[in-house]
């Protein structure tokens, strides 16, 4: 099977860490990259850039309290992470796979905003895989639970984010997935 890397789309955020190393290997393999962002958001990578304006950050809107709940802890009421966790919804919506780096807490959700895309994941039921950068593997959301994967890219429409603190491993890991997905 010949697969046309061109055919393929990155829903990503372009932040700084596993967000930016996502765009730079679509752009490596000819993978094309939309960055959903807002106005005030400052982006490491400005490829593909799709700012959403008010009404569009609406459509991802939810109760913080929601996002707290389902992640076990507390985030803020402010507008910045409201507007993270809205712009995290269209890059779930519009990506089949997700695909993250990051912790895998021991109650099963991943740290961060980088978690409430998994959470979106699991309520879209998507398939999502996840970069553990402590335990150096890729782990994929089946039956409640994570187990171990090999993942490759093979949904023409993907979702891509995560840590903005990323290592050396997992950049390793995340230019491995592209090179299984598109050699």
């Amino acid at each position: 099977m010949n697969i046309d890397p061109s055919q393929f789309t990155l829903y990503s955020g372009g932040h700084r860490g596993a967000e930016a190393e996502f765009g730079k290997l679509a752009e490596k393999y000819g993978v094309k990259e939309v960055n959903f962002s807002f106005e005030g958001n400052i982006l490491d990578r400005d490829t593909g850039v799709r700012l959403l304006n008010q009404e569009e950050l609406e459509k991802g809107n939810i109760s913080m309290d929601i996002v707290s709940t389902r992640l076990g802890r507390s985030f803020s009421k402010g507008n910045r992470i409201r507007k993270v966790i809205q712009s995290i919804f269209h890059m779930v919506n519009n990506g089949y796979q997700i695909f993250t780096v990051g912790w895998i807490l021991p109650d099963k959700t991943v740290k961060g905003g980088t978690g409430w895309g998994v959470e979106l994941g699991k309520l879209f039921n998507r398939p999502i895989f996840v970069y553990e950068q402590d335990r150096k593997a890729w782990f994929s959301w089946v039956d409640n639970d994570w187990k171990m994967a090999t993942p490759v890219i093979h949904h023409k429409s993907f979702a891509g984010t995560g840590t903005r603190n990323l290592t050396d491993d997992a950049a390793s890991a995340m230019q491995d997935l592209f090179e299984r997905s598109f050699k």
